[in-house]
C-alpha cells in the first residue's frame, strides 16, 4: 500500500535547544548587527535557514568512523578511505583535500587562471566568482533564458545556454582555461542541471580543447531530479546517475559541506596530472600536505561515510520534498518564490513581492530583515547587494532579487517548516510596509558577509 506521508528517514537521538525571542528583542539583535544576518549570534536565531552549508546533523555511521580518524600527518589511513569514497564516485585519478569548497575554487583557478582569462559558468556562486576576478579573471554566467523568470515552470532551469557557450568558445577559447557548471544551480534558485545538457556541454568545450569542469556541491540533489525528470533515467540509482554526470568532466571543486554531509570540508578532483601537481604546491603551501589538506583525520572520515550516504533514495526523496512541501504551501497562498522548488532551498522572489522598493535600496534583503524581525527566521539574499558591486567599485542591480531559505540537513522536522510558512504568510501580508536600506560600510569584494547597512525612512 502506498502512503501519502514522507517521514524523515532517520530518529532523532541527540537535541539541541532552540531559544524563543522577542519581536523587541530581534529588533535590538538587528541594530547590533548593522541590520546583517551574517552578523547575527546564532543564539538569537530560531530557525536558522541561513546556508546549507555544514550545518547539517551527521549520522550515527559518520561520527563512528570520525572515532577511527588516523591522525598522521602524511599517509593517514582516513585520507585513503576518503579518496576511495571520491573516486568510486566521481571516477577522477587525482583528489585533493581542502578545508572547504571555496579553498578548492581558489586552488582550481589559482594554478589555472591569468589575467584577462574567461570562465563561463551556468552561474557563478558567490566565492566561485570572488575567486575568478580575484585572480583578475572575468566570470561570464551564461544561464538558459527562462532561469532569468522565477514565475516560470521548467524541470532543468539550471541549464546552461549552449548556444551561447559555442559561442563564447569559438570566439575566446585561447582565453578560457575551464568552462564550469554548477550542479545544482546555486545563484539560480537551486535549480537542477540534466544530464543532457551537461554532456552537450562538455562535448562543446571538448570540440575547442576547453577543459570542462563540475562543481559539484549538491551533486546527489542534481542527479535526484535527473532520476525523477528526465527520460531515461527512472530506473538507475543516483550513484550511477552521478557516476555519469562526473565522466563528462575533466574535474570538479566539491564542498563537502553540502552533499558531503559533513561539517567542514571539500576537495578538488581532477585527471590532469600537470594541473594536480601544480594544485598539490598550491595546497602545500596554503592548505597542508596533500593527503590532509586541512582537515582533521575524522573530518575526512565523515565526508567518505556522507559522500554514500547521501545518496540513498529514501533520503533524496524526503529532502526534496521537505523543500517542495514548503513551497506549495507558499504558492498556494499567493507568495512568489523560484519555480519549481530547488533541491535544497526555497528562494522567494522579493522583486515581486516588493516592486516598491528600488533594486539600489536591495529589496531581497529589506525581506530578509523581515522574516528575522518578524519570526526568528535568518535566511540569505541573493541580490544586489551579493551580485551588484563590480570589481573596479561600480554597482548595477543583480539579475534577480531572491531571499534564499536554506534547508540544513537532516536538522529541522514538518513542524518547524509549518512554522516558518505560517513566518512567511505573515510577513507576505505586510509586505507593503518593509522599506529598502542603504550600505554604510563595505568591503571591495564578497560584501554581503560583513557590510553595514542602515534602514532608509
Amino acid at each position: 500500500m502506498h502512503f501519502k506521508t514522507i517521514i524523515e528517514p532517520f530518529r532523532i537521538k541527540t537535541v539541541e535547544p532552540i531559544q524563543h525571542t522577542t519581536r523587541a528583542y530581534r529588533e535590538e539583535a538587528l541594530k547590533r548587527a548593522g541590520y546583517n544576518l551574517f552578523l547575527l549570534k546564532a543564539d538569537d536565531v530560531l530557525i536558522d535557514l541561513l546556508t546549507d552549508s555544514g550545518t547539517g546533523a551527521m549520522s550515527s555511521e559518520q561520527w563512528a568512523g570520525m572515532m577511527r580518524g588516523d591522525e598522521s600527518y602524511a599517509g593517514a589511513k582516513s585520507f585513503y578511505r576518503f579518496e576511495s569514497a571520491v573516486q568510486e564516485i566521481t571516477g577522477f585519478k587525482h583528489v585533493i583535500p581542502t578545508h572547504q569548497g571555496r579553498a578548492a575554487e581558489r586552488i582550481l583557478f589559482g594554478s589555472t587562471l591569468k589575467p584577462g582569462n574567461m570562465v563561463l559558468n551556468n552561474t557563478h556562486f558567490d566565492t566561485t566568482r570572488a575567486n575568478v576576478e580575484y585572480r583578475k579573471g572575468t566570470a561570464v554566467d551564461i544561464p538558459i533564458s527562462e532561469a532569468h523568470h522565477p514565475e516560470l515552470i521548467h524541470p532543468f532551469k539550471g541549464n546552461m545556454d549552449l548556444a551561447a557557450l559555442e559561442r563564447h568558445l569559438q570566439k575566446n577559447h585561447d582565453d578560457i582555461p575551464l568552462v564550469m557548471i554548477t550542479v545544482t544551480n546555486n545563484s539560480g534558485g537551486g535549480q537542477p542541471v540534466s544530464m543532457a545538457n551537461i554532456r552537450a556541454a562538455s562535448k562543446l568545450c571538448h570540440k575547442y580543447g576547453v577543459p570542462f569542469f563540475l562543481d559539484a556541491c549538491r551533486f546527489a540533489e542534481n542527479a535526484w531530479f535527473i532520476k525523477t525528470r528526465e527520460e531515461g533515467y527512472a530506473a538507475k540509482t543516483p550513484l550511477e546517475i552521478a557516476q555519469e554526470m562526473f565522466s563528462y568532466a575533466d574535474g570538479c571543486t566539491m564542498s563537502a559541506k553540502k552533499d558531503g554531509l559533513a561539517n567542514i570540508g571539500g576537495f578538488l578532483a581532477l585527471n590532469n596530472d600537470e594541473w594536480a601537481s601544480r594544485a598539490k604546491t598550491m595546497l602545500v603551501i596554503t592548505e597542508g600536505f596533500p593527503t590532509y589538506g586541512g582537515l582533521a583525520g575524522y573530518d575526512l572520515e565523515a565526508i567518505a561515510v556522507g559522500l554514500h550516504e547521501v545518496l540513498n533514495e529514501d533520503y533524496l526523496h524526503y529532502r526534496t520534498r521537505s523543500v517542495a512541501y514548503l513551497g506549495d504551501i507558499l504558492t498556494e497562498n499567493g507568495v512568489p518564490i523560484m519555480q519549481p522548488p530547488g533541491g535544497h532551498a526555497v528562494y522567494l522572489d522579493a522583486k515581486a513581492m516588493l516592486p516598491h522598493i528600488p533594486q539600489l535600496e536591495y529589496p531581497a534583503w529589506a525581506l530578509s530583515l523581515a522574516l528575522y524581525l518578524e519570526g526568528g527566521v535568518r535566511s540569505v539574499e541573493i541580490g544586489t547587494v551579493m551580485f551588484g558591486l563590480h570589481p573596479d567599485g561600480s554597482e548595477t542591480p543583480a539579475a534577480m532579487e531572491l531571499v534564499r531559505l536554506a534547508f540544513p540537513r537532516r536538522v529541522y522536522t514538518q513542524s518547524h517548516v509549518d512554522y516558518l510558512a505560517e513566518v512567511i504568510l505573515y510577513v507576505h501580508s505586510l509586505r507593503e510596509n518593509i522599506r529598502g536600506l542603504k550600505i554604510v560600510e563595505q568591503p571591495p569584494a564578497l560584501r554581503h558577509f560583513t557590510a553595514i547597512l542602515a534602514p532608509l525612512s
